[in-house]
């Protein structure tokens, strides 16, 4: 019998984002549902009715819920293609520290640059860049950050690339400035056509930016 994946996702959500890329590295046939987050379908609310968030991966009936999980859940259903984890044990569990450390801190960080001003702002963005500097510093030298391959970390960190443009314009300032290996890195990852055709469009993301700042009286 023919796996059945439905993604439950939101256009401009690096969260989803994650899950869109993984599926397309393995290779996998998916149905795509874009929800509506201010009238969320009934199927959502029946599929994560703890935290009513997207994305949700739907696999033969069954829902896995949380970005980083079903990235991992993939992993391992499609265990025989592209693995996206490292092997060893001990390099698997810095690669889920650091995806924890990013969902952690740096979404939090980002929506501030947009969503204030003045200190509070200057603040954010300082944060924001120290943030990317201690991924910057996890990468080194490699080309991704597990070592030559593409993988688990990529994943969790490329996503929010899609938002770069929407942070420094909203917020005047250059992220290739204060981490150029970090930005050599996710043009790296952008030429993987997993990445690439799994990105929002990041003026768009801009332009979505701007109508919740709208929304929320942000000026």
């Amino acid at each position: 019998m023919a796996d059945e994946v439905v993604l439950l996702d939101f256009w401009a959500s690096m969260f989803g984002m994650r899950a869109r890329v993984a599926l397309a590295e393995k290779g996998i046939e998916y149905e795509y549902r874009e929800e509506d987050l201010r009238n969320k379908s009934q199927l959502l609310l029946q599929m994560n009715p703890v935290h009513k968030k997207i994305p949700v991966l739907i696999h033969n009936g069954k829902p896995v819920c949380e970005s980083l999980i079903i990235v991992q859940y993939i992993d391992e259903v499609w265990s025989d293609k592209a693995p996206l984890l490292p092997s060893e044990p001990y390099q698997r569990a810095c690669s889920r520290f650091w995806a924890d450390f990013i969902d952690k801190k740096l979404y939090d960080a980002g929506r501030k640059i947009w969503s204030t001003k003045g200190e509070e702002q200057e603040a954010a963005k300082k944060d924001f860049i120290e943030i990317l500097k201690q991924l910057e510093g996890q990468l080194g030298g490699k080309p991704y950050f597990e070592g030559e391959k593409f993988g688990f970390l990529d994943i969790a960190l490329i996503t929010f690339y899609s938002w770069f443009h929407a942070y420094e314009t909203c917020g005047n300032f250059s992220i290739e400035a204060e981490c150029p290996k970090l930005i050599a890195w996710a043009k790296r990852c952008k030429q993987r056509e997993s990445v690439s055709k799994s990105l929002a469009d990041e003026k768009k993301v801009y332009e979505f930016v701007l109508s919740i700042k709208k929304m929320l009286g942000v000026e």
